[in-house]
């Protein structure tokens, strides 16, 4: 007689990954030792499993976090972080297995104000966006890249007057996972309008309905 596992509650999931042959991969939350998270198939498809993995390491590159011996993923702050997590782990489901993976660096090149923008860290958590150069518009921007970020990462204002100054609530450092978020941060509505597709279409099949 079969035994049900309970892997925890299903928070994002991918219902066809494109870089191998359409599986379906979800990420789970759990409660072990603290907030963790599992990368999960069912598909028995040769190399799902490497697969997996790969996700699982690439999630620990983009987004600063730990893998515990029973390969589950935590923050090393001890919080869940679950929003930032599921925006970490789409990231990471975007990368063929084969790609070398490399954490994102703290400045982007934001085109509507012809600025570079440099997201800095002033420890315990918080850190500033900043922009150089006299490009139109650049405080708007600054702080519309600021806002993007705290909803991404679920982060919260440091100092109202300053409206480009946010920080983790842990009041712990995530500059990888900072990164990550700016890439996305200048157009925040796509970045949602994508996580709302990805949530309404497709479910994780059972062993017996995958490949």
């Amino acid at each position: 007689m079969g035994q049900i596992v309970d892997i925890g509650r299903r928070i994002e999931l991918i219902p066809m990954d494109s870089y191998f042959h359409d599986i379906a991969i979800a990420l789970y939350q759990q409660q072990q030792d603290g907030p963790s998270f599992l990368v999960h198939t069912y598909s028995r498809i040769e190399g799902a499993s490497q697969r997996i993995q790969f996700v699982i390491e690439t999630m620990q590159t983009l987004g600063g976090m730990t893998a515990t011996e029973s390969g589950l993923l935590q923050f090393p702050c001890g919080l869940d972080h679950q929003l930032a997590c599921k925006r970490v782990f789409l990231e990471a489901c975007k990368f063929d297995s084969t790609h070398l993976v490399e954490s994102r660096p703290d400045t982007i090149f934001d085109k509507k104000s012809s600025c570079n923008v440099t997201v800095l860290s002033h420890g315990n958590g918080r850190y500033q966006v900043t922009a150089d150069g006299d490009g139109t518009g650049k405080e708007r921007r600054v702080s519309a890249i600021a806002g993007g970020l705290s909803k991404l990462g679920d982060m919260m204002a440091f100092d109202e007057e300053n409206p480009d100054q946010i920080a983790f609530p842990c009041g712990c450092s995530h500059d990888a996972l900072v990164g990550l978020l700016l890439v996305r941060a200048p157009n925040v509505r796509a970045v949602v309008r994508e996580q709302q597709m990805t949530a309404s279409r497709g479910v994780l099949s059972s062993p017996s309905q995958q490949k």
